[in-house]
């Protein structure tokens, strides 16, 4: 079959995961790009990508790629596209747009100028249109734009592929299945050792490493993937993936999830059932601090609570137990961590081998290893053992958000769970700026130039009833001698 162009989504910081993933399945050219995978292949291997990826958000196929300065010129080039070899007109369909463009300021206004276009050429051939639908359309079409450069797609997943199928119902706030599963590749973790996760909630994690270890495909509960509404949708090659059970395996360890609250395991007892992996793991209501020592050597992961319904004492006294539950019932094993909040982490007090940038929603988090041995780390190192840190995946890059929150923690920081602010002297630098250049704040203003915010470097005033004042950091205000009217002529 004929290769073609596919671009796989995923979250930031699972980028080198997803392309390890693509590689296992055969694809060619693959080229890791921010919060993306491009790479090549033909209609089987779409089909196995959104069948089988674990940290893939959706398959793209692009069709299309194109310059264009605005809206309009979107509106004409779009116009030209023979959209009757992807659609017909009984088919409804969606427009998605994503945007990184001076010269396009509203990508809602983009996806409106696209569905404009595929509207008005069926329009004109046949006097009617085919439907908009945004809960559920047949097909969905996904404009990209980074400055003029431009690409058409047609998203052949539909529904974000970490709607495996099998979450019957979900505690607060819980974990997207694609970080989950993404958490536990990374770890390395492949189904022969011991899993436990102390703190499982609905079970996403539990559930997403009974499937690894088993090499069950995530897509087996899907009721639908996009590319069945397609005009040249091949059935038998579809069912012919989706019934190959070849690289299945048997799970000769246990996998087991616990958490205090008696509902959380109810719940993670039907989602697992859902998915056909009651019997793969042991859900029991039980305390972290209750962790029963493990001899085996055991990888653990979980993702703890960050603050947003715990006092600030509670939740830092939460993270010290963990530490010392993690010391004396661990031995041998390896923990994962992700959390928000760095306090947190130190108050865990073991060293990590690891620490990797990831993204739990819009909150920048860490993903820690941690390598749990016997005695002190100075008696570990005298002994010559060393940190395992060779197996970790790295990242290409961090965010300027995660860099300011290292000089945050360097400077000090205020309470945890509340939003984050650095306090410092007069005189202090504050060195958060994206081009590096660091600027002096002063009470007295006499100490050098006093800076301001703008970003041109002029002078940013305010005005009342037309009189222009000017505000220093100390509260007071400083007269100009010229006024000006609402007009701006001066009086």
């Amino acid at each position: 079959m004929t290769e073609f162009e596919m671009i796989a989504k995923t979250f930031q910081g699972l980028e080198e995961i997803l392309a390890k993933e693509l590689i296992d399945l055969g694809a060619n050219g693959v080229a890791i790009g921010n919060r993306m995978v491009s790479f090549r292949g033909d209609k089987a291997l779409m089909y196995k990508a959104n069948f089988n990826l674990r940290t893939a958000i959706r398959i793209l196929k692009p069709f299309l790629h194109f310059h264009a300065d605005s809206a309009d010129e979107v509106y004409e080039i779009c116009k030209k596209v023979n959209w009757e070899q992807y659609m017909t007109l009984s088919d409804s369909f969606a427009v998605d747009a994503v945007v990184y463009s001076e010269d396009f300021k509203h990508s809602k206004f983009v996806a409106y100028r696209v569905k404009d276009a595929i509207a008005d050429c069926f329009r004109e051939k046949y006097g009617k249109r085919p439907n908009v639908s945004v809960a559920n359309p047949d097909l969905t079409f996904h404009i990209h734009i980074s400055h003029d450069d431009c690409t058409l797609s047609l998203d052949s997943s539909g529904e974000s592929l970490h709607k495996r199928g099998y979450r019957q119902e979900a505690m607060e706030a819980p974990l997207n299945e694609i970080l989950a599963a993404g958490m536990i590749l990374m770890s390395g973790w492949d189904g022969k050792s011991d899993f436990v996760d102390p703190m499982c909630g609905s079970g996403t994690i539990p559930i997403e490493a009974a499937l690894i270890a088993r090499n069950m495909a995530p897509g087996l509960f899907r009721s639908r993937f996009a590319f069945e509404k397609w005009k040249d949708f091949d059935r038998d090659l579809f069912e012919s993936i989706y019934n190959d059970d070849s690289k299945e395996r048997p799970f000769e360890f246990t996998i087991k999830g616990y958490d205090k609250d008696p509902k959380a395991i109810a719940v993670a007892k039907r989602n697992a059932k859902a998915a056909g992996m009651l019997d793969m793991i042991e859900f029991d209501v039980r305390d972290f601090k209750d962790f029963e020592p493990i001899r085996e050597k055991t990888v653990l992961i979980t993702n703890p609570p960050y603050g947003e319904r715990l006092s600030d004492d509670n939740l830092l006294g939460l993270y010290e137990m963990i530490g010392e539950r993690l010391k004396h019932a661990l031995t041998g094993g390896e923990a994962w961590i992700i959390s928000y909040h760095y306090e947190c982490f130190d108050k865990i007090g073991l060293k990590p081998s690891a620490k990797i940038p990831l993204f739990n929603g819009a909150l920048p988090c860490e993903l820690r290893k941690y390598e749990i041995f016997e005695g002190k780390f100075g008696e570990f190192r005298s002994d010559g053992r060393r940190l395992k840190k060779d197996d970790v995946p790295s990242r290409r890059s961090t965010t300027l958000r995660h860099k300011a929150r290292l000089e945050e923690k360097k400077e000090g920081t205020d309470n945890v769970g509340k939003e984050r602010k650095t306090y410092r002297k007069a005189g202090d630098s504050k060195p958060f700026r994206g081009d590096g250049e660091r600027r002096t704040f002063r009470k007295d203003g006499n100490d050098g130039e006093r800076k301001t915010y703008r970003n041109d470097g002029e002078r940013k005033t305010y005005r009342k009833n037309g009189e222009r004042n000017s505000f220093r950091n100390d509260g007071q205000k400083t007269a100009s001698k010229r006024t000006y009217s609402k007009s701006g002529n001066k009086r």
